[in-house]
């Protein structure tokens, strides 16, 4: 493949959307966002809303909301703001009162008290839930400026693909699309090492 200087043009087919990811560009180079897949769980006029499904930290649950169970949790960097709240998505459904439909499989939050109970009763599996501290929000206009300057690729992933919490779902997601986007995958994060 020749690599012109449109290689890194993103040509978005899709627009932003509750339930879509965002997948970054190969060379995005920011803390939270570098080589991240985000789930988007809000986008409106009022702005826009989600979570880096892919930067895992190793911690306990339990650590973070003492209160819990010893449940063995996957829990991502949500985004940087407000990571000193832990939210959640997950596929329980109505199960927990209060939880917004992110797609008709995957809900986002709910009652924490409900949770808790059904943590502490074993019937939640781990790849049911996700927990993230912080998450990533847009004001007005600003993540439709971001995908304009091509710095996101907007996608669709399944609900099992989302709960699967792989570390390498940025890669493995672009595999799936286009010649240019799985050429990415091959691209040095820091292109300077080369």
């Amino acid at each position: 493949m020749k690599i012109t200087d449109n290689f890194f043009k993103i040509d978005n087919n899709l627009k932003p959307a509750k339930g879509r990811v965002l997948i970054s560009e190969p060379l995005l180079n920011d803390y939270f966002f570098k080589r991240s897949v985000i789930l988007l769980t809000e986008h409106n006029e009022e702005g826009s809303m989600g979570f880096v499904i892919n930067n895992p930290i190793d911690t306990k649950l339990n650590d973070l909301l003492p209160e819990f169970p010893d449940f063995d949790a996957n829990i991502s960097i949500g985004g940087p703001v407000s990571t000193d709240m832990i939210q959640f998505i997950h596929t329980l459904g109505k199960q927990i009162s209060g939880c917004i439909e992110i797609k008709p499989d995957l809900f986002w939050g709910g009652d924490f008290n409900e949770l808790k109970s059904l943590l502490n009763t074993g019937v939640v599996k781990k790849n049911q839930i996700l927990f993230f501290l912080g998450y990533s929000g847009w004001s007005p206009n600003q993540l439709n400026e971001e995908i304009s300057n091509d710095s996101w690729l907007i996608s669709e992933l399944s609900t099992e693909d989302i709960m699967a919490y792989k570390e390498n779902i940025w890669r493995s997601s672009l595999s799936g699309l286009g010649e240019k986007e799985k050429a990415w995958t091959n691209f040095p994060e820091d292109p300077n090492l080369n």
